[in-house]
């Protein structure tokens, strides 16, 4: 469903409506609002920006937009890879990049965030009580508490921790005719009407702009005890992760590729083994004496599939391989123009969707560098190409594509943790099927019958 989007109705009631210096309609200023980090080529150009302070600016919004037809588009930190924050030709976006507030109780371990706040200013809130907000995306440090509930992301952590669901205890939820409601709450256990609270994390703000989130915190973690695995060959790393993950639970099991090691080594000159096929990089967070037994019967593991490997107890050692994961898609980025997937597959098919993945790359002469979280089977295909050079792009544009069908066929799924978006949209009806995607467009149509939010990502 989309918008019918007619011209721009007289935006003065709605600057009267909000504070001052809310509602921006600078030229220069609204395009740094047209693209999210995918860079999405179809992204429009909005008439405006509400960069709200308060549930009461969004009820004023949407209020506004759902009386003129007027398509909306939410936005955090503007970090997503999958162009669900792309602007709209004719639209509002509305930033909750001001709306950083955060508050922790130690008692009941509860963080209350609104949405603009950084995943890193949670952590940091939480960490001050001696607690833990665990969900890490690779982009922690500039992504937003809002963007991660929009699209459920995950992280490196999610293995053991699980993702951002797994800590969403509830929300206030502005709807598409500007009413605020509360769902969920402070509150562990709840199973009073049905569970509309996950509905909307992972909907991509096609259903509602979430403007506070109350957050389940944990006990602060134990230093991690880190090990880091090169196999010469990649079915010895993707092999090593089954063995792994049949006994064991670390607390992270990254996976990278040659490609992806020599893109970091470039940036690092940490002394990576530039001739490997995969690295891991594996970390036990158990209480010392049983992380040592774990990471014990890891080394064994790993060298049965010919690895080599280092492990370290010392967490500043270990942090310097954390970060080097975490930097892969800059570091690859710098290669070129990215083409960013996640898909993700059931553990036992990792090998297959790897080994497939690299005979995509040879048949579409397109390069594609592969990290993954692959303890969980979320796997992140880097299409490497040149924009300039026609040919090459397309043949991206095909590798794109055919990474995502090659994932359907292995029982895996279009998007592990970065969202539809517009970017991945085309996809969506081959993955669901016929009677998902008419049940999904039920609750859309329901929850947004204009369909002003959103118009275009996701479904």
């Amino acid at each position: 469903m989309t918008a019918d989007l007619p011209d721009l109705p007289d935006l003065a009631p709605l600057r009267a409506a909000l504070p001052e210096g809310v509602l921006v309609t600078d030229p220069a200023r609204l395009e740094t609002y047209r693209h999210d980090r995918a860079r999405d080529p179809g992204a429009g150009t909005p008439v405006a920006v509400a960069l709200v302070t308060s549930t009461d600016d969004v009820c004023a919004v949407v209020r506004w937009a759902a009386e003129h037809r007027v398509a909306l588009v939410p936005r955090g930190a503007g970090s997503g890879l999958s162009g669900g924050a792309s602007a709209v030709d004719g639209g509002l976006v509305v930033s909750t990049e001001r709306m950083r507030a955060i508050t922790v109780d130690p008692v009941t371990r509860i963080a209350v965030a609104q949405p603009g706040a950084f995943n890193a200013a949670v952590k940091a809130a939480a960490a001050e009580h001696g607690l833990w907000y665990p969900p890490d995306p690779s982009s922690y440090e500039f992504c937003s508490i809002g963007g991660n509930v929009a699209t459920n992301a995950g992280g490196l952590c999610c293995v053991k921790y699980g993702v951002t669901t797994d800590y969403v205890l509830g929300m206030t939820v502005v709807l598409a005719d500007g009413t605020a409601v509360s769902l969920g709450g402070p509150r562990l256990k709840d199973v009073a009407g049905l569970s509309l609270t996950k509905l909307f994390v992972g909907s991509e703000g096609t259903l509602g702009i979430i403007t506070e989130v109350v957050l389940r915190l944990v006990p602060a973690q134990r230093p991690p005890a880190t090990l880091v695995a090169t196999f010469p060959t990649l079915d010895g790393s993707t092999a090593a992760v089954l063995d792994i993950s049949r006994r064991l639970r670390p607390s992270m099991l990254e996976f990278m590729d040659r490609y992806t090691i020599n893109a970091v080594e470039d940036e690092t000159r940490m002394g990576l083994d530039r001739e490997a096929e995969g690295m891991l990089v594996i970390q036990s967070d158990e209480p010392e004496q049983h992380a040592d037994a774990e990471v014990a019967l890891i080394t064994e593991i790993c060298t049965g599939h010919g690895a080599e490997v280092f492990a370290t107890s010392d967490p500043g050692e270990g942090e310097q391989f954390v970060v080097a994961r975490r930097m892969a898609i800059p570091a690859v980025e710098k290669r070129g123009s990215l083409l960013l997937e996640d898909v993700g597959v059931p553990l036992t098919a990792l090998g297959d969707l790897c080994r497939g993945m690299a005979a995509i790359s040879a048949a579409r002469e397109v390069e594609i560098a592969v990290i993954a979280h692959a303890g969980d089977g979320n796997t992140h295909p880097l299409i490497v190409f040149d924009p300039a050079d026609a040919d090459q792009s397309a043949r991206a544009q095909q590798a794109y594509g055919e990474v995502m069908a090659l994932a359907i066929r292995l029982g895996g799924t279009i998007t592990g943790e970065h969202g539809v978006g517009r970017l991945k949209r085309d996809w969506l009806p081959d993955y669901l099927g016929p009677d998902a995607l008419a049940l999904n467009q039920r609750v859309k149509a329901a929850l947004d019958p204009l369909g002003i939010m959103n118009p275009g990502a996701l479904l």
